[in-house]
């Protein structure tokens, strides 16, 4: 059997007539970051509390650590970080003092833990600012700040990088790949955000309307995607018309803003130009890519803009 840091069995939360979340099945394998993606409205928060004994499931199960939560819930949490919704800090007080108090009440004996949590999420430079005068993208930082400091073995972040500029999400993305490589942290990570979970996650779920459609590691969703040819031309009907009767394939896309997507015969590049631009069709660009995760998402769900 895999080594599974967490694992859902059929879990279900009904509201009234509406399954907001329906029987998925989720496989965090341990030393690993878990990306579970999906539209604002998916079932990803509500899914993530479930898992966090906050909200209480219709139907299914838990499992932590190999045992079942509602059995061990004390014991398996002690284990667990998470910052599911903005964390309840006293406004008046700086970080420092914030975390002090999470640190006396949660029993943490390391000396060091709050300065170790600050550092890490980049708040040890402003020490006398209060929580009050915090940027949206701070308080969330100080969140993760406090879901770290008891190092556990498994953290829980819904939507982590929301709130923060750009400087800060790269600082984040090192931090938490750091997190996970260095000090073996499994993270389960909740986002919206394609591009960056990209470049984050070794595993990936896709919920959509409550839903896991699918469940895969990055590498062999890599080994799926294919290659394709994008051409930039002045006429994309006509240009598909050439490319049906000359190459004798309707294996491509017709996109916005006269691009053609080519998924076949993307070794005669060459010979598409010509005979391209031989009947009228101008050619500005071509260029050779590869399926992006967004690719990916926009397929399983059928077409749509994520977010």
């Amino acid at each position: 059997m895999e080594n599974w840091v967490l694992k859902t069995s059929n879990l279900t939360r009904q509201f009234g007539t509406k399954k907001v979340v329906d029987s998925i099945d989720i496989h965090v394998p341990k030393g690993q970051i878990y990306g579970l993606l999906g539209r604002n409205g998916a079932g990803k928060s509500t899914t993530l509390r479930m898992i966090m004994g906050m909200v209480r499931p219709t139907s299914g199960k838990v499992y932590l650590f190999g045992q079942e939560c509602k059995r061990m819930a004390k014991e398996l949490y002690l284990r667990v970080g998470s910052l599911i919704e903005t964390p309840g800090f006293y406004h008046n007080l700086t970080g420092n003092e914030n975390l002090n108090i999470l640190a006396r009440l949660r029993g943490v004996h390391r000396s060091d833990a709050v300065a170790y949590a600050l550092s890490k999420v980049g708040l040890d430079q402003e020490p006398k600012k209060v929580f009050s005068e915090y940027s949206l993208g701070m308080k969330q930082r100080l969140g993760i700040a406090a879901a770290i400091l008891h190092e556990p073995e498994l953290l829980i972040l819904d939507e982590p990088i929301n709130g923060l500029d750009p400087i800060g999400i790269q600082e984040m993305r090192k931090f938490l790949l750091e997190l996970c490589k260095e000090k073996q942290v499994t993270i389960l990570i909740s986002s919206h955000i394609l591009s960056e979970i990209e470049l984050l996650v070794d595993r990936v779920g896709l919920i959509h309307k409550g839903k896991l459609l699918d469940e895969v590691a990055l590498d062999e969703l890599r080994k799926r995607n294919r290659r394709y040819l994008v051409f930039q031309v002045s006429n994309m009907k006509k240009a598909a018309l050439v490319i049906e009767k000359h190459f004798y394939t309707t294996d491509y896309e017709i996109l916005e803003q006269g691009e053609i997507r080519l998924f076949s015969k993307i070794e005669q590049a060459e010979a598409l130009n010509r005979v391209l631009v031989k009947n009228g069709v101008d050619v500005s660009r071509i260029t050779m890519n590869e399926e992006t995760l967004e690719d990916y998402f926009v397929k399983q769900i059928g077409g749509g803009v994520i977010g």
